[in-house]
């Protein structure tokens, strides 16, 4: 044989390969578990670099007010545990478990904000969100995202072949499901929630193919309503005329230290971190520079001590959440699934996309946690909670539960190569 006929059987076969390769990948991707364990390991990866950014950004202000650098951390690190068992026992029910719950869930959500409004519910930071019972507290908003989800899923369903007409479509389920939910938020002062609420129905209703002309005229409602509501409040007007004139911001303003002072210092640590960041636990504005550096401005913290590297990855797990979310819409025929999905996915990218718009200047401060990653119990066990239900669609597909429960495990893996002392015997 030739030298050159050679090569080219060398060649052929190596794009053979390359091409069985690319084949493998492909059919790993399309099997029933991809999406299963891509939630998984997405949501994995932000809670798990959110812990180490939370301890990072909260150990100042952590010593300042508790004398030790870890007591912030250890309660998110808990919320976490909470979180797991949240989203391990979530993963197990049924498509027909969470549509018993639909109903009792949304009642219950709406008996908790209304607490908030009693003697046990109390406030934080100019919003009053919250209920607490001794040294227990959670954010009935958060609880309310979930029942808004399974309830909105479970009438767009039941009342599917009506959704061509408007009226159909928006009662119950937004008038006056939806509305009375973000009225109580709103009682509380919370835009940013009431905001994300609002999304979520959109979202919804987008899955459940409402007609796209429909959309229009209720963007134009909810931007009227928006502006109204920014008008109640006086901090939260002044913080969209910063947003719509950062001149008002300029060193040496009235500003400038006061309601300005937030935005401007996340812009300088993005600014400071650059393309590789200044170090983890090296932030510079942690020490009393920036406000609230583990919560609401937790991304700013990111890009100073990971840089560029480090928000763009956190980008990218939030954009292959979307897949995932998007994979297991296309691939169900569940229209209570598909609605429920796109609920939850528009409700996590939603609020990731507010607080990052935030955090860079294109968007005012509004005050929402980043997903999975601010600190924040109810906002991260619920989240969680959502994500396993997410998780138990992703196991109705067909073949997928089958595969979980067919795959060892591996530490049953591990056992299998240590000989055993009837083998050794022998």
């Amino acid at each position: 044989m030739s030298s050159s006929a050679a090569t080219g059987s060398g060649r052929s076969g190596a794009r053979r390969t390359r091409s069985t390769r690319v084949d493998e990948w492909t059919a790993r991707f399309e099997s029933p578990m991809t999406t299963y364990y891509l939630l998984l390991g997405i949501v994995g990866l932000l809670v798990g670099i959110g812990l180490v950014m939370v301890l990072s950004a909260s150990m100042i202000v952590s010593l300042k007010e508790n004398d030790s650098s870890f007591t912030i951390f250890l309660k998110q690190f808990v919320f976490a545990l909470a979180g797991g068992l949240a989203l391990w026992w979530s993963s197990r029910r049924s498509i027909a478990f969470w549509k018993r719950m639909a109903m009792p869930a949304v009642g219950a959500s709406i008996v908790l904000l209304l607490l908030v409004l009693t003697p046990l519910g109390f406030g934080f930071q100019g919003n009053r969100n919250w209920i607490g019972v001794g040294s227990l507290s959670i954010q009935p908003s958060e609880v309310a995202k979930v029942g808004l989800v399974l309830a909105g899923a479970l009438v767009l369903e039941r009342k599917r072949a009506l959704l061509g007409s408007i009226k159909h479509a928006l009662i119950p389920f937004v008038l006056p499901g939806m509305l009375l939910i973000v009225g109580l938020v709103m009682l509380g002062h919370d835009m940013g929630t009431a905001m994300v609420i609002c999304a979520i129905a959109v979202g919804m209703l987008f899955a459940a193919g409402v007609q796209l002309r429909w959309f229009a005229l209720g963007g134009g409602l909810l931007a009227l309503l928006g502006m109204l509501a920014a008008n109640i409040g006086n901090n939260r007007m002044q913080r969209i005329q910063i947003w719509l004139d950062p001149t008002q911001c300029a060193p040496g303003s009235d500003l400038y230290y006061g309601i300005c002072r937030q935005s401007i210092h996340g812009r300088y640590a993005l600014a400071d971190g650059g393309w590789f960041g200044v170090g983890l636990g090296a932030s510079r504005e942690k020490w009393g520079w920036l406000s609230e550096p583990y919560n609401d401005f937790i991304f700013a913290i990111i890009g100073e001590e990971l840089g560029l590297i480090g928000t763009l990855t956190i980008l990218a797990l939030f954009a292959a959440f979307a897949v995932a979310g998007l994979r297991l819409v296309t691939r169900t025929d569940d229209f209570f699934v598909r609605v429920a999905t796109a609920g939850i996915c528009t409700w996590v990218l939603v609020q990731a996309m507010i607080n990052i718009g935030a955090v860079i200047g294109m968007l005012p401060v509004i005050g929402v946690p980043l997903p999975f990653v601010s600190s924040g119990g109810s906002s991260l066990v619920t989240s969680m909670l959502a994500v396993g239900i997410l998780l138990s669609f992703a196991r109705s597909e067909p073949g997928c539960s089958e595969m979980i429960a067919a795959k060892p495990s591996r530490a049953r893996a591990l056992l299998a190569r240590i000989p055993s002392r009837r083998t050794s015997s022998r």
